[in-house]
């Protein structure tokens, strides 16, 4: 959690007090109503366009409404998993699919037409294959009013948003409050709580540590850890650095629970440590994932499950 250390000496608990007492080097503590492809179902009504669906009905010459594009091919459908929002559902060219909480899903029904269609692109029906973590038996259809097939998941209809210009982008993930990437079984893709502290597998540095947020834990080369922890990150180090409040050590998971304690900074706040080592977060790192602290100075490291600066010099 990025929090500064005024609002970290807050946090501290009698579990808190308890950990201080013990010293570094000591042990611490389905299916819905969609039919199946290739089926017809009852076409769609237009219904309100939710806040950023882009309001507002396209218009011929005549000023009649104009039908939106047809709908984009969906392909072989798989599961991603992502950093901030856990599992979804994306196309065959990795494109993230989302549903729309003012569709419904018994009977599968679309309310996203026209300048909401061109913000949202509906997924067509007809090219949708089951792929890896996609049950066939919810993939569905429904007939919007222009005529065309759109892909139901679970009964919801699928879309595809706009705005997202790579494989894997997730910017229309709670747009309007009502808009979120689809799960595997038509639900929202939303991540799970995480514990306190946690690991994941970076790419680049392997195994890191996380804070509840997921964001990445970092340690400063020029602390202390023995006999006890001393941190010299103060100041407007600590605007960059955020310091990592205290955690109890049942609400860790892939961290090594040895000299996993907390310490008291001599402005009173608490500040978790990982193997006796004072643990922070990076103000620069913008979302879950993110490692922009990583080598920052030459002194700024992200941490391994047992406390270890990742890619650290040898001294």
């Amino acid at each position: 959690m990025k929090t500064s250390w005024r609002s970290a000496s807050l946090v501290a608990s009698a579990a808190v007090v308890l950990a201080l007492t013990t010293a570094c080097g000591q042990d611490g503590g389905s299916a819905t109503g969609s039919r199946n492809v290739g089926a017809t179902a009852a076409p769609g009504d237009v219904g309100t366009i939710g806040a950023g669906a882009g309001a507002g009905l396209g218009t011929g010459a005549d000023g009649a409404q104009t039908p939106a594009s047809p709908p984009r091919p969906a392909g072989k459908l798989s599961v991603s998993t992502n950093a901030e929002i856990g599992e979804m559902v994306t196309d065959g060219a990795g494109r993230t699919l989302y549903r729309f909480d003012e569709d419904t899903a018994k009977p599968p029904r679309t309310t996203c037409e026209n300048d909401c269609a061109t913000a949202w692109p509906p997924v067509a029906a007809d090219d949708a294959v089951a792929g890896e973590g996609i049950d066939k038996a919810l993939l569905g259809e429904v007939t919007r009013p222009d005529g065309t097939k759109q892909l139901t998941i679970g009964g919801w209809p699928a879309y595809r948003y706009a705005e997202d210009a790579a494989a894997g982008d997730v910017k229309g993930q709670g747009v309007g409050g009502t808009w979120y990437a689809l799960a595997a079984d038509g639900g929202k893709a939303e991540a799970a709580a995480r514990p306190g502290l946690s690991t994941r597998d970076d790419p680049e540095l392997g195994e890191i540590v996380v804070d509840g947020n997921g964001m990445t834990v970092y340690r400063f080369m020029k602390d202390e850890a023995w006999p006890e922890p001393v941190s010299a990150c103060t100041g407007a180090c600590l605007e960059k650095w955020p310091v990592v409040a205290p955690v109890e050590p049942d609400d860790t998971e892939g961290v090594v629970k040895k000299d996993l304690m907390t310490f008291t900074r001599p402005d009173g706040a608490e500040q978790q440590t990982v193997d006796c080592w004072p643990v922070y977060t990076f103000a620069g790192d913008e979302k879950a994932g993110d490692t922009d602290g990583q080598g920052v100075g030459g002194t700024w490291y992200a941490v391994a499950p047992d406390g270890k600066p990742v890619g650290a010099p040898e001294k």
